[in-house]
């Protein structure tokens, strides 16, 4: 559909209003932004959302955050919302998001159909013609929407067209209209995202604990061939400097009484010597509060035994690892040549020196990996972890995400991708939909992470001072470390003991280390 413009006219019928019908106009200011909930706690306020806003106010919006994740009846304060908006902006990743993204859309262009509504985000972005088949979608933002919005707020506020907007693709008389690229924007010069409009205390009532998403830097430097990070932001890593950070950091810490703060950066420590002075900036400030991030293994090693020790001082407590595997060849496979084994040992002691948890996330089933990748993978991870105590694992089974560079390979092989939004909303991460990965091969490996987990598990639980539960689990660790080495896995009865004595956690958050539901994602 086309979008027109939103300078409302009154008519000269009384109670009524059309468009282009008498010279005193009423301008609409007001931007809806609806933020979707996914599976498990929120991390904290939506910072896309909030950064989204920011521009906005600045240049006279009034502008309404709804949160999905503390908001008890979001359709419906969506909708009176939208009855006096200029547009409605959502923010989508892939997966079951999307479902609820489109409820929100289809319920809001029945009440108002002609209201614009605008995708944004991971998915939109990926996939802006696609999204753009969609009925219920107007207008898709594409990449970092900071600018973008704002400027297609200032054209429906003058019912002026969108083909000047860069940044964005939307539909023109049928026909889907991709507008140029928009240039980077260094984070320095943007204004802060609007942490005023969130309402802490809702967010504390849902996690019981006051936490901030905030980002001191955007992009990652490498290609990894499975990541969407490098289509997004083509590589560039785009930082606040040091300075900044810190000063921000404490503000918001002080001001809002937060007691945890999720680092929500690609890679936080791809500048180490910037990552070591927002640590040290953060310590001697001498304002308390735990924060974690996830990073690369080869920058963590970069850092000295002293410079880990003050991170932990500052307060991180906790790091995830995007490691993936141990195979050499299925690194190489993966673009990943950047990390090396010896890499993921160093940053399990080096963190562990400074009191500080790590995780490392394990993809399986990767084009080209063999099973003697993944049992060397599967070894080489429980030799750190018998090594040291601080070190937990997420395993995933191999999800193509929209836009990946592997995917014109992926398509030889077999795997069908997504025909729809609708499609993408049934994908959520660990989904197995590889042709390579199925029946007794599948279950082989189901059964290898089983007993890979159990195994962490009960060496864990050995570590606690609770008499019973360290000799049940001394009973099954010695068959368990067997299996492991042999390979063998038939009548697995230790898993099912493990499995009715205690819960098996199989995915954890990269930010946070939380342990994840099944089907959740991560935040965009």
């Amino acid at each position: 559909m086309d979008i027109p413009p939103l300078v409302t006219h009154i008519s000269s019928a009384p109670g009524r209003a059309t468009t282009n019908r008498t010279s005193v106009s009423i301008t609409r200011n007001k931007v809806v932004l609806f933020y979707p909930a996914y599976d498990g706690p929120p991390l904290g306020p939506p910072l896309c959302i909030l950064a989204l806003a920011a521009p906005l106010l600045n240049h006279g919006f009034e502008v309404v955050i709804i949160d999905a994740a503390i908001e008890a009846d979001a359709p419906q304060r969506i909708l009176r919302e939208c009855s006096d908006a200029l547009c409605l902006g959502i923010s989508v990743l892939t997966g079951p998001t999307i479902t609820a993204a489109l409820h929100i859309a289809r319920i809001v262009k029945a009440a108002h159909p002609d209201l614009p509504v605008i995708f944004g985000g991971w998915h939109p972005t990926l996939t802006a013609a696609q999204t753009l088949e969609n009925e219920l979608v107007d207008v898709v933002v594409r990449g970092p929407g900071d600018l973008t919005l704002l400027e297609i707020a200032q054209r429906y506020q003058m019912g002026e067209e969108l083909d000047r907007v860069v940044g964005l693709s939307y539909k023109q008389s049928g026909t889907i209209v991709h507008n140029p690229e928009r240039p980077v924007t260094h984070l320095m010069d943007l204004p802060a995202p609007a942490f005023h409009l969130t309402d802490f205390d809702a967010y504390e009532r849902v996690s019981g604990i006051r936490k901030l998403t905030y980002a001191t830097s955007v992009g990652c430097p490498y290609a990894c061939n499975y990541c969407t990070d490098t289509v997004f932001y083509h590589r560039r890593f785009n930082a606040y400097s040091a300075a900044h950070v810190v000063e921000e950091l404490i503000d918001l810490v002080t001001k809002y009484r937060i007691e945890e703060v999720a680092l929500l950066d690609s890679n936080f420590p791809v500048d180490v010597k910037r990552a070591i002075a927002i640590a040290r900036g953060i310590y001697e400030s001498r304002v308390r509060f735990t924060w974690t991030f996830q990073a690369s293994t080869d920058f963590l090693s970069r850092m000295s035994d002293e410079d880990v020790r003050m991170m932990g001082a500052s307060g991180v407590r906790f790091m995830g690892f995007g490691t993936e595997s141990t195979s050499e060849s299925v690194l190489k496979l993966m673009n990943k040549r950047h990390q090396r084994l010896g890499e993921m040992y160093e940053t399990a002691r080096k963190a562990e020196l400074g009191g500080i948890r790590v995780s490392f996330n394990l993809i399986f089933g990767y084009p080209g990996e063999e099973e003697k990748d993944r049992i060397e993978t599967l070894q080489t991870m429980n030799e750190i972890a018998q090594k040291h105590r601080n070190v937990s694992f997420s395993p995933n089974i191999f999800t193509p995400y929209p836009g990946i560079p592997i995917w014109p390979q992926l398509k030889e092989l077999g795997v069908r991708e997504p025909a729809s939004l609708e499609e993408w909303a049934g994908l959520p991460l660990g989904k197995n939909v590889l042709p390579w990965l199925r029946g007794a091969e599948l279950r082989r490996l189901e059964r290898m992470l089983d007993y890979f987990m159990v195994n962490n598990n009960i060496r864990n639980t050995l570590q606690r001072t609770r008499v019973t539960g360290r000799c049940l689990n001394a009973l099954l660790s010695a068959p368990m470390k067997s299996r492991m080495r042999s390979g063998v896995f038939f009548f697995p009865w230790e898993v099912w003991v493990a499995r009715a004595t205690d819960r098996i956690v199989s995915r954890r958050s990269l930010i946070t280390g939380v342990p994840l539901p099944p089907n959740s994602q991560e935040v965009c």
